[in-house]
């Protein structure tokens, strides 16, 4: 599978399960009436309406600060993805298709509610992390792919008859 393919399988696995768990929880359970759901001691179902950006950072609570951040996630989600068609790096690939999707699947329930739905809490003790959701996670696992990506040593085909690098 060529790189620009996968990137793109990942955006849309990423956007699909996504929007599949949202939907899902907001229209297909009473989540809302009777959270928390409690998954042993660390982790739980809540329901939490962001209206900012990564971790309840810049709360917007008027309609042009929402579109603003729509408008930002899909210009973003462009951007990566015209990048992701142009890497020849599977791994470049897959982190950008998830970062794209994850700003998609987040740009939708914006566009939709004014918020993003965010539903899993992490917590042990007094230690909580913040709520987040499947957009989310891909997200960061697309910038540890990011990350990754720029510090492996690069693979390049040697000369015809050479055995590719270790």
């Amino acid at each position: 599978m060529t790189p620009g393919r996968l990137g793109l399988l990942a955006l849309l696995t990423t956007l699909i399960l996504d929007q599949a768990s949202k939907l899902g929880l907001y229209f297909g359970t009473d989540l809302v009436l009777t959270q928390p759901w409690r998954f042993g001691p660390y982790a739980e179902f809540v329901v939490v309406w962001n209206r900012g950006v990564s971790y309840g950072l810049f709360q917007q609570e008027g309609g042009i600060g929402r579109w603003l951040l729509v408008a930002l996630s899909l210009a973003a989600a462009l951007g990566l993805s015209v990048w992701m068609t142009r890497t020849g790096s599977r791994l470049l690939a897959t982190a950008l298709g998830l970062i794209a999707g994850g700003a998609l699947g987040n740009a939708i329930d914006r566009a939709a509610y004014g918020a993003v739905f965010d539903f899993v809490h992490l917590h042990a003790g007094a230690w909580s992390w913040y709520v987040f959701n499947i957009a989310d996670a891909a997200i960061v696992a697309g910038v540890v792919g990011l990350i990754l990506d720029s510090v492996l040593p690069e693979r390049r085909p040697g000369p015809p008859g050479e055995p590719p690098p270790a």
